[in-house]
């Protein structure tokens, strides 16, 4: 989760965020190049007495700095396209979640069992422990398997909602009237948190 003073994403707990950290930091290279490469042009045109009252086109540098930019461009759209595709993905999965949205709780039913449903309230701070969260911490928690492709269903009772756990790569809109899906495959184990990221009602 994260903590004080983070500067960077959480640690990956699943195969597709650990892909998503990786273009993060494909694309922030090169971004980093191009900011170097721009602010070193710029200095050097600020700095130099040169002149050429002669100089009308110059098609060569015109066709070099529209091509250079367009392949940087499929550079950085590729691999995205990839990630977005595998995040659409849906294999077998094993077992199927639907996370119903509340305003201030998540209501969660295991599909593949009978009767096994509940609801997941934020911990009051007056009950919380000494190792909990505050702001984070339910009475109520999801457990879910490990190395195994969980189907997540997410929809929402009243208002719009967004299921979401960062660790994992994964942001669900919930909607009312409409059911959206997710796949998820956890690495390792562990206890992950996510907040409702929607501005409700």
């Amino acid at each position: 989760m994260a903590t004080w003073s983070n500067m960077g994403t959480q640690d990956a707990n699943s195969p597709l965020m650990e892909q998503l950290i990786f273009f993060h930091d494909h694309t922030l290279m090169i971004l980093t190049m191009i900011t170097i490469l721009v602010s070193y042009m710029m200095g050097t045109v600020f700095f130099n007495k040169l002149i050429n009252r002669y100089l009308l086109e110059g098609q060569t540098i015109e066709l070099i700095w529209t091509i250079l930019p367009a392949f940087t461009l499929i550079f950085i759209a590729l691999p995205s396209l990839h990630i977005l595709y595998l995040m659409d993905e849906i294999n077998n999965p094993t077992v199927t979640i639907k996370s119903i949205g509340h305003q201030w709780y998540w209501s969660y039913e295991y599909s593949d069992f009978n009767n096994v449903e509940f609801d997941s309230y934020m911990k009051p701070i007056n009950d919380l422990e000494p190792s909990d969260f505050r702001l984070l911490d339910v009475d109520n928690r999801a457990v879910l398997p490990m190395n195994t492709q969980i189907r997540i269903l997410v929809t929402a009772a009243d208002v719009l909602h967004s299921w979401t756990i960062p660790s994992l790569g994964i942001k669900i809109d919930g909607t009312p009237g409409r059911l959206n899906q997710g796949s998820i495959m956890i690495n390792r184990p562990g206890l992950m948190f996510g907040q409702c990221s929607e501005i409700c009602g």
